[in-house]
């Protein structure tokens, strides 16, 4: 289906302008921008894969990854083609990087407008919704309806994303969009321009506007690849970012497994991880994990003042040990995040406590 664009202005000589990513594609008449996805169709932008989905799975909300949401829950998961990078490493590549573009083509997936994402969601008692697996920046009037049906219904909605969104599009969402996992693929710009087609600014900017100017829970990961963002000055920069913003926002740090275009470089090695970690938790943030490799210790959620086991995760077996939701049972300290359907607008009040009483930070 073919759905005239929300994020969008006119330019001369029949040009568009997309305005749902930080690419800001100027598009003449019957191209498209970057993604492949957003055409200029008679001097309107058009989203040409709207309620087409190729990539559909019930997953855990763990394999997001979101550790601060929900736990041991379910999540519909949804993706389409077409993505606004061009990430060397990307494991979805089959998806993401297709452009070529022919209503008729199998390969743009099957029909499953939002309406229709909501109804499985209730037959089946599924709690949440995923837009996921390539940027949902870029079907973004697909994901808009489903989140907007979503919070009509009481389900929750995340989102999976380079975090390259412009400022109208979070706006636009955010009061629909309950969490959301932002990449941040390198702390270095230049590895954004070359090896990934993006640039860095504006995702650290959209990082610190989500956490300070939005009821949006989100959590970072970095896929840490060997030789490219793994030293221990370039961790240490990513760490001091997000301390600076909040101690509290969950970072993944996942290995890397080659992949699409970057079949050269090795699998990042255990040892690799557990450095990242503790670069981590030495700058001061509260909630590290590692993904990609099995690490109970470093995949489970303690409490940051007294240590006790709260989550107990191995892959996506996870055990959650506390009686009340989100409170540790030793000491009574209150973690961040969506631990229940009702959580979303405390999702931070810990934080804002923190930073009420001085010690934010520390």
């Amino acid at each position: 289906m073919i759905k005239e664009a929300l994020l969008q202005r006119p330019l001369r000589r029949g040009y568009v302008q997309c305005t749902a990513c930080e690419h800001w594609c100027a598009i003449a008449p019957g191209e498209a921008g970057k993604c492949g996805v957003r055409r200029n169709l008679d001097g309107s932008l058009k989203l040409v894969i709207y309620g087409k989905a190729v990539a559909v799975n019930v997953d855990p909300v763990e394999k997001k990854p979101l550790f601060h949401f929900l736990p041991a829950q379910s999540i519909f998961s949804i993706g389409t083609v077409g993505c606004n990078f061009r990430c060397r490493f990307c494991q979805n590549w089959e998806i993401s990087q297709f452009r070529d573009f022919d209503p008729n083509d199998p390969r743009l997936g099957y029909d499953l407008p939002p309406e229709q994402v909501i109804a499985i969601c209730r037959q089946r008692g599924i709690p949440m919704v995923a837009l996921t697996y390539n940027e949902p920046a870029v079907f973004f009037e697909y994901a808009y309806d489903t989140c907007r049906l979503a919070h009509d219904a009481g389900i929750l909605t995340a989102f999976v994303s380079s975090g390259f969104e412009t400022k109208q599009a979070l706006d636009l969402i955010a009061p629909y969009l309950d969490a959301i996992n932002v990449d941040l693929k390198s702390f270095n710009d230049r590895f954004y321009r070359e090896i990934c087609g993006g640039r860095l600014q504006p995702v650290l900017r959209n990082i610190e506007y989500i956490w300070r100017e939005t009821d949006i829970w989100i959590e970072v990961t970095t896929l840490v690849i060997p030789g490219l963002n793994d030293s221990d000055a370039e961790l240490r920069d990513a760490a001091q970012f997000l301390v600076e913003i909040s101690p509290d926002i969950p970072w993944h740090l996942t290995a890397f497994h080659p992949n699409y275009r970057m079949l050269d470089r090795p699998s990042t090695p255990t040892s690799t991880l557990i450095r990242a970690y503790e670069i981590a938790q030495e700058a001061g943030l509260r909630y590290v994990y590692v993904g990609n490799v099995l690490d109970h210790t470093r995949e489970s959620t303690y409490c940051p003042i007294c240590g006790t086991l709260l989550i107990e995760r191995a892959g996506y077996r996870v055990r959650v040990l506390w009686s009340q939701p989100g409170v540790c049972h030793r000491c009574g300290y209150r973690i961040p995040g969506v631990w229940t359907s009702e959580d979303r607008a405390g999702a931070k009040s810990q934080t804002t406590q923190h930073r009420a009483s001085g010690d934010e930070g520390r």
